[in-house]
């Protein structure tokens, strides 16, 4: 292999947006190609390696994201169609506790990861829920680094089952959106051992991943993707990875830098990474062993690669059994968090729903950017319910088709690529309507919904994190309507990640966090609401009463350059640019205290607690035992449980530990 060929190994290729705005489209052509680049093998996949056909070296191809393959439906004079299954989002497997579950749908996207052409799927995200308004949470599992840990190494062992690679991302404390390609993460290392790399390091040692995805974030100064210590000494030698890394999109800035640190392929690639890597080899700057050490790990997967071993991949996976698997985990992770007097499931008497909130009729299946997927169709609240024998009031229905299409019709801003459209506000319904509806139906549901994605965070303020006045209006006037006539209301949150809850959970009869369960969302909700499913979903984070309670709240997304800081500093330049106005630094001064561990230590009180869900049956437990009073490498832990309602069910075990700390500093609780 010659030296050039070495050098284009490293450096990926292409970068195709279906549908992205001309600008976008514009900018990534200027960028040029990296020699002998080709077309994409797989619309609308994020990119590939570069090929060597002298020496049989095929290209891989890569393709997005974390809840499902994400691939254009659609090709240029092809009349078939390449649709995914659209799995429900991380936040929601994690809420299912079950790594069996979680396995089996790593095994069906991986099936369709195989069955489309493309070798290594982006994914699963595993960066920890520091901050509830991450516009990213969405794609991640926890608060928790051990939830992490198992549920991202299920993922793993479950997509690469068929034979195929993932990329866990992303690689590490990038745990907020908002400038992410130049924050600089100040954080403890005993924090980013303990919390940050912790699920990374359990993922890695039981599930052995192809591959590993850098962050676009500074660590302490120096960048993830040239990071020495992150990529080499944490990464390779302490847990003992074998694969190659990569960066994020664009990420990194020094290509040089980034091969010294272990940072084996550089995507999507670039001339100027190319040049400046080979002048670097050939002046003596970057010794050709790092250059061949990278090489030998991405030639080690090509190795393993369905395309290097001539798979003959079908395009036809089976999207109708995923479907299942599908509808399955969304109903296992979804989460009641209220049911007071035993509101749910439905009476048997129930037979006609009022259906109110936007999201009741264009359901949420997942958050936007990279973890977006293609799906065929997906099962609105509305649709799920009638699938279930249920009957949705016509009128309330039409109201809202009506309002929502000409709602979008004179919509033309958009937040910008990848983040999606701005939310339709909430319709208002006025009391005469309510009034009407209470006496001919048996019971309302009540839908909210919240987006989030890639390249933007979310905000305390009403129509994100907090409720809008129009939204609690809606569940103040409806439930107290449907209580005067003895009926029921119910709320569904719709939702990526946390919201607040404590100023209105009071309200409504019974709520249920669907989360964002998939395209079979719907169907989903309506096998729980109907008692088809019992609920046995817990919480993986921590719902608080206010965002300000949040332990990282004073320090999200960080502090921008020239800030006044506590301590003092220098006035703001207000002449600065709007990069110079983005967040340049964040400080994790909470250090371990994220999530339960704060809440608990500290008694914070909390609106929904880490761990927390309902049944519609009960547990006892009874009879716990421990293997040993001390602890000595391993203590094992029984206890009985029994169900003492009068339904089947499923419980959670949870066992949460804590260490003495006379000298060190230890939260009173971890799981």
């Amino acid at each position: 292999m010659t030296l050039e060929e070495k050098v284009s190994l490293v450096v990926g290729q292409g970068m195709r947006m279906p549908g992205a705005p001309a600008e976008i489209s514009k900018a990534l052509e200027q960028m040029g190609p990296v020699v002998g680049q080709t077309q994409d093998q797989v619309s609308g996949a994020a990119g590939t390696t570069y090929p060597i056909p002298r020496l049989g070296i095929p290209s891989i191809v890569v393709a997005d994201g974390p809840a499902g393959l994400r691939i254009s439906p659609t090709r240029q004079n092809d009349k078939a169609t390449y649709y995914c299954t659209a799995f429900p989002v991380a936040t929601l497997l994690a809420s299912t506790w079950d790594v069996d579950l979680v396995n089996k749908v790593g095994q069906a996207m991986g099936k369709e990861v195989l069955e489309y052409g493309v070798d290594v799927l982006l994914g699963p995200g595993m960066n920890i829920h520091r901050n509830p308004l991450c516009g990213r949470n969405f794609e991640y599992y926890s608060e928790d680094p051990y939830v992490t840990g198992k549920m991202a190494a299920a993922m793993v062992n479950g997509v690469e089952s068929n034979g195929v690679g993932t990329s866990p991302k992303h690689y590490a404390a990038n745990n907020a959106e908002t400038n992410r390609n130049s924050l600089n993460t100040k954080v403890s290392e005993r924090a980013l051992r303990e919390i940050y790399l912790k699920g990374f390091g359990m993922m890695v040692e039981e599930a052995q991943p192809w591959t590993i995805m850098s962050s676009y974030n500074l660590i302490n100064g120096t960048y993830a993707p040239e990071s020495y210590d992150l990529l080499t000494k944490v990464l390779r030698n302490d847990w003992g990875f074998k694969g190659f890394v990569m960066t994020d999109w664009f990420g990194g800035r020094d290509a040089v830098a980034m091969m010294n640190a272990g940072n084996d392929l550089l995507m999507p690639g670039n001339p100027n990474q190319k040049k400046a890597i080979l002048e670097a080899a050939k002046a003596g700057k970057l010794d050709v062993k790092v250059l061949d050490r990278n090489v030998e790990r991405i030639l080690n997967i090509i190795l393993q690669s369905p395309k290097f071993k001539g798979y003959k991949f079908s395009n036809i996976p089976d999207l109708k059994a995923h479907a299942q698997v599908a509808r399955q985990a969304a109903s296992d992770g979804m989460v009641l968090l209220k049911n007071d007097n035993s509101a749910l499931p439905l009476p048997l008497e129930t037979k006609k729903i009022a259906a109110f909130g936007n999201t009741s009729y264009e359901i949420i299946t997942g958050g936007t950017g990279s973890g977006d997927v293609n799906e065929a169709y997906s099962v609105a609240l509305v649709e799920g319910l009638q699938n279930a024998g249920l009957i949705v009031d016509e009128n309330l229905k039409t109201l809202y088709e009506a309002y929502l299409k000409t709602a979008k019709a004179g919509r033309q801003r958009s937040r910008g690529f990848m983040m999606g459209s701005i939310p339709v506000s909430e319709l208002t319904i006025n009391s005469d309507i309510v009034n009407s509806l209470v006496n001919t139906t048996d019971a309302a549901i009540i839908t909210i919904g919240r987006n989030s994605g890639e390249g933007y965070d979310r905000k305390d303020e009403e129509g994100d994190f907090l409720l809008t006045g129009v939204e609690k209006d809606l569940i103040n006037s409806v439930t107290s309507a449907y209580h005067s006539k003895g009926k029921k209301s119910v709320v569904i949150l719709n939702v990526g990640g946390v919201i607040e809850t404590a100023s209105w959970k009071e309200v409504p009869d019974a709520i249920l966090l669907a989360w964002q369960a998939g395209q079979e969302t719907g169907n989903s909700i309506a096998d729980i609401l109907v008692g088809k499913v019992i609920p046995s979903g817990k919480l993986a984070s921590t719902f608080p009463v206010n965002y300000q309670d949040v332990s990282s709240a004073s320090n999200f997304p960080g502090k921008v350059i020239g800030q006044t800081q506590p301590n003092g500093g220098k006035e703001p330049d207000m002449a600065a640019s709007f990069m110079r106005l983005q967040p340049s630094e964040v400080t994790y001064e909470e250090g371990i205290y994220t999530g339960y561990r704060y809440f608990a230590t500290f008694n914070v009180p909390f609106s929904f607690e880490f761990g927390y869900g309902l049944s519609y049956t009960t547990f006892a437990y009874s009879n716990l035992k421990l293997s040993s009073v001390k602890f000595r490498n391993k203590i094992t832990a029984t206890v009985e449980v029994k169900n003492t309602g009068k339904t089947d069910g499923k419980e959670v075990i949870q066992v949460y530990i804590s260490a003495p700390g006379k000298t060190l500093d230890k939260p009173v609780m971890e799981l």
